[in-house]
Order: C-alpha cells, then structure tokens, then sequence
C-alpha cells in the first residue's frame, strides 16, 4: 500500500476531528482516572500525581513512533500496519500487533469492572458475583453500539467525551476548593515507599494514556488523516484533568485512605468534599467514563483483529456466523473481554495491560528506528529515548510484582512469549519479505 493511499479493506472514513479526539480521551481518561488512580498511589506514595506527568513526557516519546507511521500510511488497523510495515507479515507482526489487541481488551476488562465496584459502593459490595456480572453488561452494551456503525460511534463518543471531561475536571476543582486548595491530606502516613516503586508506578501511568493508540487503529476511518491522527491525540488535555483530579484526591484521602479504596478512590474522595451527593455523582461519572472508554476500545481493537485476518495472520472461523469479518472479529472481542472481567481483580487486569503494552511498544520502536525512520521522517533520538524509558519502567514494575505477586508476572510474560512462539509456529516465520523494500 503506498504512502497516500487509504486501506480499502474497511469502509471509507467518516470520523471526524473531534470524533478522533473523543474516542481517545474516552479511553485514556476512563482507565487512567478511575481505574488507576488507587493502585498508582499504592506504588508511588504521596507524590503520585508526579507519576502521570512521567507517564504523559514517556506517552509523548512514544506517540512520535505512532504519529509518524500512521501520517505515512494512515489505515484502519494501525498497530498491525505499523509492525507490517517495519517487520513484513512475519510473527514479530503478527505476535506484538496480538499484544496490543489483547492490552486493548484488556483495558476494556479494567475500566468495566472499574465502573461495576463503583456502582455497588452505595451497597457496600466490594467482592462477589455482581461486580463480574455488571462489567460483561458494560461490554455488551458497547458491542451493541457498536453494531450500530460508525456514525453511532462518532456522535456518542464525542457526548460522552463532553460529559465526562466536565464533570471530572468540576470533581477536582471542587475537592480542591473544599480542602482550601491543600495537598496535605495525601502527604500523611506511615509506609515508607522507594524509588523503584515510584518508577514502577509510571507503568500504570502509561496504561492509562494509551487510549491515544485508539486513534492510529482508526486512521482510515478519520477524516484527512495525514493532518488529524497527530492532530487529534490530546495527551496534554488527559495529563490536566489526571493531575487536576490526583490532586484533587490527594486534597481529601490520606495515603492510606487512597489505597484502602483503591478500586473506588474518587468516589471515596468525593465524600469529604461533596458529602453523599458528591458520592452519587461520582458514581454516575464512572458509568459516563467507562461507556465511552469501552466504546472506542471495541471500536479500534475489532478492526485491528480484521486487518490481521485480512493479512492472513492470524487464523478465522466464522463458527456459523453471518456477516463480514469485522463483525465476527467484534465478538471475539467483547468474549475475550467478558472473559476476562470475570476471572481477573483490577490489579492483575491492569499488570498484564502493562506486560503486553510495553512489550508491543519496544518492538514497535525498535522496528521504526531500524527501518522505517528515514522514510516517515521519525526522529533516532525520540525512538531510542522512548524504547529506553519503557525498558526502565516495564524492569521496574516486574521487579515490584515479584515481590507482591510472582504469579501474575509469570502469567503476563509467559503468555507474551507463548503467544509469539505460536505465531512463529502458525506462520512458519518470524520475518517476511515486505511488499516494498525497507528505507535505510
């Protein structure tokens, strides 16, 4: 496919700008504030509110990579047509365009059973049967808006982006404004916390930024988009609101406090500030949050899986259902999803995020820095500044989860390594011969 060409595999492009804007920032600011925000403060201590700025200077080094493809060769399956185009239609492509479809659903899976103990704080269930129940509700609702098509998608994720922005960014002005504008709440407690952990923490920062990959999986479908991918990923935007609201917690929780309630922080947070009312509507925030992060995560991971179908790498069965591809792709997505809400806590949802994002994005660096730098105009410097920076972070967080639990990092990096190893075996190769030749 040639630099200014569109993939005509997917329908014509009907999302506009601030369409574009909206998915985006429904994913990353649905996950990265009420999913995260506890478990990011459990590692960093009282300055995790630093931990989103490191996680957005990380997110900016790397979104260079992504803008900088997705300009060159705007498509509907971004992640794969990135690695395609730097790897060749091996298992490197294959295997790490796999981990950014599994580190998508796997964000659907937080931010569902994120909103699902939100609503059930009014009840006092923390635990049991209902959280697991209300998620795969969530995602199902997000499958069937997305039947609906693009047009649906575009004009209820710019409505919900609306609302949510609002309404969370009104939630820290107000615990800033009742707490006298004090930081000190957060500053108070007895755990000693270290570097590592405070490196660690940026991890998770990072995850929840990562709703700007959303975009470049929807290239094709975005109005002129050699000048509205870049254009319409809007991390300082999220980095605003995440540190407006982390201090706005900070302002009413102790340390301790904050990762007591760690699954359901701001709408703890809110009840210093706001009383029960503020509470509720905390909680009605979190559903208006984790609607529109769901949507666009559904929206882009089932064209990513249709594209690697299309690129014949990974296998398909139709299992007797009707329609084209990208429907069938879209309930391998929301199964795997429900799936997965229903047998991970948050915190083990949120470290195998980590694991196959990190990964994906390493080999996504090192693939445009080694051979696609010269023809999309990428910058060494960045590459290898991002390909470092998540190098640093990813030992940091591992060496955190051995310590507090073994068995999630064994099952994170060993399915990244057995899913690799498959496509090796499916595909019989690791590297193929791409269609044009690499610029060096």
């Amino acid at each position: 496919m040639r630099g200014n060409e569109r993939d005509s595999t997917y329908e014509e492009a009907s999302i506009s700008l601030s369409g574009a804007v909206a998915m985006g920032t429904g994913v990353m600011i649905g996950a990265g504030i009420f999913a995260l925000t506890g478990q990011i403060a459990e590692l960093a201590g009282p300055l995790f509110p630093l931990a989103f700025i490191a996680g957005a200077i990380i997110t900016g080094l790397s979104a260079h990579s992504y803008v900088k493809m997705s300009n060159t060769w705007p498509s509907s399956g971004g992640i794969a047509m990135i690695l395609s185009k730097c790897y060749g239609p091996g298992a490197i492509t294959g295997g790490a365009a796999l981990l950014m479809a599994l580190s998508m659903v796997i964000a659907e899976s937080l931010v569902t059973r994120t909103v699902a103990t939100y609503l059930l704080q009014p009840s006092d269930i923390t635990s049991g049967p209902l959280v697991p129940v209300l998620a795969v509700g969530g995602i199902l609702f997000a499958f069937l808006v997305n039947i609906a098509g693009n047009r649906s998608i575009g004009m209820f994720s710019i409505a919900m982006a609306v609302l949510k922005i609002g309404g969370i960014a009104l939630f820290g002005i107000l615990a800033l404004w009742s707490s006298g504008f004090s930081f000190s709440e957060a500053l108070q407690g007895n755990k000693d916390f270290g570097y590592t952990g405070s490196i660690a923490s940026v991890a998770l920062a990072i995850l929840s930024f990562k709703g700007f990959t959303t975009i470049t999986n929807s290239g094709a479908e975005i109005t002129k988009p050699h000048r509205n991918v870049g254009r319409a990923i809007a991390i300082m935007l999220c980095v605003a609101i995440y540190l407006l609201v982390a201090f706005g917690v900070g302002s009413s929780l102790s340390i301790d406090e904050i990762i007591r309630a760690r699954d359901y922080s701001l709408a703890k947070a809110a009840q210093p500030a706001l009383g029960q009312i503020g509470f509720m509507l905390t909680v009605v925030l979190a559903v208006v949050a984790t609607a529109s992060a769901v949507l666009a995560s559904v929206f882009a991971v089932s064209r990513m899986l249709a594209m690697l179908t299309e690129m014949k790498l990974i296998p398909h069965g139709h299992f007797g259902m009707p329609g084209p591809i990208q429907k069938h792709t879209l309930v391998y997505t929301v199964v795997i999803a429900a799936i997965l809400a229903v047998f991970f806590d948050l915190s083990r949802i949120a470290s195998l995020g980590v694991y196959f994002y990190l990964i994906m994005d390493m080999i996504i660096h090192w693939g445009v820095f080694r051979y696609r730098r010269e023809k999309t105009g990428a910058k060494p410097a960045i590459l290898i500044s991002a390909l470092v920076a998540d190098a640093v972070v990813l030992i940091a967080f591992i060496a955190m989860k051995l310590q507090s639990d073994p068995i999630i990092v064994a099952t994170g990096i060993g399915s990244a390594v057995l899913l690799m190893g498959l496509e090796r075996i499916y595909l019989h190769t690791w590297f193929a011969e791409l269609e044009d030749a690499h610029s060096h």
